[in-house]
């Protein structure tokens, strides 16, 4: 493979469209704010929902709620789980089951039971990858993202939780 010349960047200080149209997400450089912290890019042309959305596993079956979500069973969601009493379900890109105006379902590719309705973060589109700091983490962080990186078909989005910037590089 020969070596891309044309590789950009984008920055953000908060959450954000980085990309508006198709790309490969290259590498992902971030900085701490002094909490835990995360960033979470998404494949999507739409603001990703945060506010007031929670859930809970029991076994492989995610049951998420949020007051008129909207979604129809078979949307394909990217989703960003937080941690709750168990440990947290498996961020990634599933198509869900709408079981009510304000609740809808998914299968995780793990098992478990998590309770205490800890929060989560979805847009309509694919979830792309997640990363994390610890409250001690003020720094640069850069990560190579192997091969050709991560293909977005739409756009990237980056939703920023505790992270003072973020930076990608694309092309």
């Amino acid at each position: 493979m020969t070596m891309q010349y044309d590789v950009k960047s984008a920055h953000l200080d908060q959450s954000g469209f980085m990309v508006p149209y198709p790309t490969r997400v290259k590498a992902i450089s971030y900085t701490g704010g002094g909490t835990v912290g995360y960033v979470t890019l998404f494949d999507t042309t739409s603001t990703p929902v945060s506010a007031s959305v929670t859930y809970g596993r029991s076994g492989t079956t995610v049951t998420v709620t949020k007051t008129a979500h909207g979604l129809i069973t078979g949307d394909v969601i990217g989703i960003h789980f937080q941690s709750g009493t168990g440990g947290a379900a498996t961020d990634g890109t599933y198509t869900i089951t709408r079981t009510g105006a304000d609740t809808f379902t998914l299968t995780d590719i793990n098992s478990g039971t998590i309770t205490a309705t800890p929060a989560a973060v979805y847009a309509v589109g694919k979830w792309l990858v997640t990363y994390q700091a610890t409250a001690e983490d003020y720094f640069f962080n850069g990560f190579p993202i192997p091969g050709e990186g991560v293909r977005a078909y739409n756009g990237v989005y980056a939703y920023l939780s505790g992270l003072s910037a973020v930076n990608i590089y694309y092309g």
